[in-house]
């Protein structure tokens, strides 16, 4: 029964869970958060959720602590509610990043915020290309993999006529899998740029496999954090010869200096969800900024997983999630 679900959102979701209720046939729920004087953070509960199919969305971005505290009071608060089930909905999933150990005397902080949830009591979690997809497998719970690609899909497949010749090109290969398979669906070429990271705020750009001469290239990636790798690697396609390029990314992080970084860049367009909310800060960049809404798939998703249907078939004809 969908009067059975309840969906609620932390203080950074709002519009992307209004948007998630709309397609779910639902209301969003009452709760407030509130912060004490001290920086403590409480969530009081203004709907009866008892024996209620439960939903929180909140994604831990900036302020990456704060809204992962958020969550956890959240899952918390439901609990001792006496919800029937908590399902955690992470549309991006903060320290994704730190997924395994690269050098000595360094944590796996996924693995943690992962103990973290399940600690909390949290039923299940649902999220939107991982960093790294493999973090799924750090969850003692079930986690529900989205993909962003059928928005992405539906939106350059209205404007397919516009791109003219067109050339996906992965910014690094561990985005090589899902950039091929969005080549196939808008009949497109394939290119790659191999990169090698130097800190966390450069990269150092090297060789283009392919060919991207007189082409509309489009960049697809999981994220776009400080904007340098795309950037550089959009100086490089300029240079061997593209007509065009596009970046597009499932999470605007949008750190650092990527404001001004992606005003400066050759790009014509940025195309993002609202995984992130994207608001004021992007004031720079707003003549090429395309904010696509992941609302709608997060609804069908709900729907599917109160109805114990397939999730997996929301994906087909797509190129899916990283894997």
């Amino acid at each position: 029964m969908i009067d059975e679900i309840k969906v609620f959102s932390g203080r950074n979701s709002k519009d992307l869970a209004k948007s998630v209720c709309t397609t779910a046939g639902v209301e969003l729920g009452k709760a407030r958060t509130i912060l004490f004087p001290d920086g403590e953070v409480i969530v009081k509960l203004d709907d009866d959720v008892r024996g209620r199919d439960c939903y929180v969305i909140i994604s831990t971005c900036d302020p990456v602590n704060d809204n992962l505290m958020e969550l956890l009071v959240f899952c918390d608060c439901l609990r001792r509610a006496s919800a029937k089930r908590v399902t955690l909905v992470m549309p991006y999933f903060g320290y994704g990043r730190q997924d395994r150990k690269d050098e000595g005397r360094v944590p796996i902080t996924a693995k943690l915020v992962a103990n973290l949830i399940t600690a909390a009591c949290a039923d299940r979690v649902v999220t939107i290309d991982l960093h790294a997809a493999q973090i799924q497998g750090f969850f003692d719970i079930p986690v529900d993999h989205l993909s962003a690609s059928p928005v992405f899909f539906e939106y350059f497949k209205s404007i397919r006529n516009e791109l003219g010749d067109l050339c996906l090109v992965s910014p690094d290969v561990g985005n090589v899998k899902v950039a091929e398979k969005m080549a196939n669906l808008l009949d497109a070429d394939l290119a790659i740029i191999n990169k090698r990271r130097l800190t966390g705020e450069t990269v150092e750009v090297g060789n283009l496999i392919g060919s991207v001469k007189d082409k509309t290239v489009l960049m697809f990636d999981d994220m776009i954090s400080t904007g340098g790798t795309v950037c550089e690697a959009a100086n490089l396609v300029m240079y061997e010869g593209a007509k065009d390029v596009i970046a597009a990314a499932t999470h605007g992080v949008l750190a650092g200096k990527a404001m001004e970084r992606l005003a400066d860049s050759p790009f014509s367009k940025v195309v993002v969800t609202d995984t992130i909310p994207m608001g004021e800060r992007c004031e720079l960049i707003k003549d090429k900024l395309t904010v696509l809404s992941v609302g709608k798939l997060l609804g069908q998703a709900i729907q599917r997983i109160h109805n114990n249907d397939s999730i997996s078939a929301l994906f087909q004809g797509t190129s899916g999630a990283k894997r």
